[in-house]
């Protein structure tokens, strides 16, 4: 099951923006990169104002069939679906996931999920 729709970051432009703007935190599996209360533009306007929004990037790189692909985005898109009720403020942050993340499970992703947004101040440490 995907993120609700409310929650996702849809748009090239958007990936953009956090890509230049944003700030970084990396782990074993993930790269993670967070913008705080991004300023609408013109192009944007097709995402939420506000609350948190999350996309999600995977490489070819990681695995050349799209099956592996997918079931990895699908585990990120669960962890963070767990994660949702505790995010505070107006975010968007994009997840890239690295080649190492073919030996992670679930929990795995979870717990990194976890770590790097709470050093991202994107969810309450407690």
């Amino acid at each position: 099951m995907a993120l609700p729709i409310q929650n996702r970051l849809r748009s090239s432009r958007s990936f953009s923006k956090v890509y230049r703007q944003g700030r970084r935190a990396n782990s074993r599996c993930l790269a993670v990169k967070a913008l705080k209360n991004p300023l609408p533009d013109d192009g944007l306007s097709n995402e939420p104002s506000s609350g948190i929004c999350f996309g999600v990037s995977i490489s070819r790189k990681v695995h050349k069939r799209a099956v592996v692909r997918n079931r990895i985005k699908r585990q990120i898109h669960a962890a963070l679906r767990t994660l949702l009720p505790r995010a505070d403020g107006t975010w968007w942050v994009v997840i890239n996931v690295r080649t190492t993340a073919i030996a992670c499970e679930y929990y795995e992703f979870l717990r990194e999920l976890e770590k790097l947004l709470v050093e991202l101040e994107v969810l309450d440490g407690h």
